[in-house]
């Protein structure tokens, strides 16, 4: 059931119950007041009645009277005030009977006083009041007026009104229900909005807000629920970042770890097909080494980089960037050297404070680039003054509308050339992303058929 109907069924039985208890106590209450009121007014005629006929029977009452003229005059005085609605005790006998009523019991006590005492008896379908009291006369004799009335008629108003309340009770808790029903559902709208806009979003609609205003509490909680939304919509985005940082990381070590790897397979297989001195051998042997070290330390350096682990190995010193460039030589050396492309390289640049590892994979992803776009016989210079360190080939080229995209994660300019070659377009974004954490930039410069140069130039201190 849902939490309108809910709202709108319990708040209907409250106000069901409210309304009908009040309503019955006021029903209750009319009839009561009603009932008070005839009594009171029969009271005072018979209070009026009785000192009336006690005048009389004192002034005209004479001792001399016959029996037969004594009830006479009595009846007399009797009807000339009550015509037809009282009944005249003497002594506990009833001497006077104008209606057409009988009593049971002449001598009740009850009317013995000079207050009133009323009842009302239920006979069927008539209610009769009955009041009686005694009457001031002189002589021994003891009268007792009482006053009978059939106020049935005045029942069946009442119940009639009682109806009629009902009645307008039973129209006012429908209209009211309705109301509730319809005041709920609309005060309720929001949080149906609401519901909309999650289930949108926990389809994938990370876009959807809730449209609802206001200053209410509903209002309030929905812009509580659109700030939810956006740090939701804000974290999923972060987490396909992170997602897409995991697969660059898996892309980029595989890159980096072919020269180590290259290098580290062919001074084996020197190792396994040629005869080499003593000390040939060693300084084979302390390569693949150093290689293999290089591999451990570029696979943490390189997951630190994109920001899926701390910075910790990191480790920014003091470098010498002409020792820097003969150890890049010394590492390319052998792969330039099966590809026939001769490197050449100049540094006229002092003390850097870089971290060694990831530079120097820098240097060599630029010069690999290089070499894939070089054919056999060509130069490629690795030169550095001032604050530019430059990567020059005499390869193909790069188009120029593609230079802006070169940096791009997966991008590659010739796919066919660049699969062929082992690429899988994660070189310079790489390189990119070094040279930001060197406070540095690439500039990169092409020509079809001439070219191309990268330079690493960085922020001035």
């Amino acid at each position: 059931m849902k939490l309108w109907i809910k709202l709108a069924l319990m708040t209907a039985l409250i106000l069901l119950a409210s309304m009908g208890f009040f309503g019955v106590e006021m029903i209750y209450r009319s009839i009561q007041y009603n009932q008070e009121k005839t009594i009171e007014s029969c009271e005072q005629q018979l209070k009026s009645t009785a000192y009336a006929i006690g005048r009389e029977l004192e002034n005209g009452l004479k001792e001399g009277y016959s029996e037969t003229t004594k009830r006479s005059y009595i009846n007399y005085i009797v009807k000339k005030y009550g015509a037809s609605e009282y009944i005249l005790i003497e002594d506990e006998q009833q001497i006077c009977n104008l209606t057409p009523f009988e009593l049971k019991n002449p001598g009740d006590k009850r009317w013995n006083k000079e207050e009133s005492y009323s009842v009302i008896q239920r006979t069927g379908d008539q209610y009769i009041l009955i009041s009686g009291k005694s009457v001031p006369a002189l002589g021994e004799a003891e009268y007792k007026l009482v006053f009978v009335q059939d106020i049935s008629e005045l029942y069946r108003d009442m119940q009639e009104q009682a109806l009629l309340s009902i009645l307008i009770f039973m129209g006012a808790v429908i209209a009211s229900v309705v109301l509730v029903f319809l005041v709920t559902k609309k005060i309720l709208r929001p949080l149906r909005e609401l519901q909309h806009a999650a289930r949108d979003i926990s389809e994938g609609k990370l876009e959807r807000r809730a449209n609802v205003s206001g200053r209410d509490e509903v209002g309030l909680m929905a812009a509580d629920f659109n700030k939810m939304a956006d740090r939701i919509e804000d974290q999923v985005t972060e987490l396909s970042k992170v997602s897409e940082q995991r697969r660059q990381m898996l892309g980029s070590l595989t890159h980096e770890m072919k020269t180590p790897m290259t290098s580290i397979i062919g001074y084996s297989d020197t190792l396994l097909h040629v005869n080499l001195k003593k000390g040939q051998q060693e300084r084979a042997l302390r390569h693949i080494k150093e290689e293999c070290s290089r591999l451990e330390r570029l696979s943490s350096k390189l997951m630190s980089l994109i920001g899926l682990y701390e910075n910790d190995s990191i480790c920014m010193e003091k470098v010498s960037m002409p020792e820097l460039f003969e150890q890049v030589a010394r590492l390319e050396e052998h792969p330039l050297k099966q590809k026939g492309i001769q490197l050449i390289y100049s540094c006229h640049m002092g003390d850097r404070e870089i971290d060694r590892d990831l530079f120097e994979s820098l240097l060599v992803n630029l010069i690999d680039n290089g070499a894939k776009a070089s054919e056999e016989g060509t130069i490629i210079s690795l030169t550095a003054s001032d604050n530019v360190i430059t990567v020059s080939d005499q390869g193909c080229g790069i188009p120029k509308e593609e230079i802006e995209r070169v940096t791009e994660a997966f991008y590659m300019v010739d796919k066919a050339r660049s699969r062929k070659a082992g690429g899988c377009g994660l070189g310079l974004s790489l390189c990119s992303m070094i040279a930001q954490l060197h406070h540095a930039r690439l500039s990169i410069e092409s020509e079809i058929g001439k070219g191309t140069k990268v330079s690493i130039i960085f922020s001035p201190k």
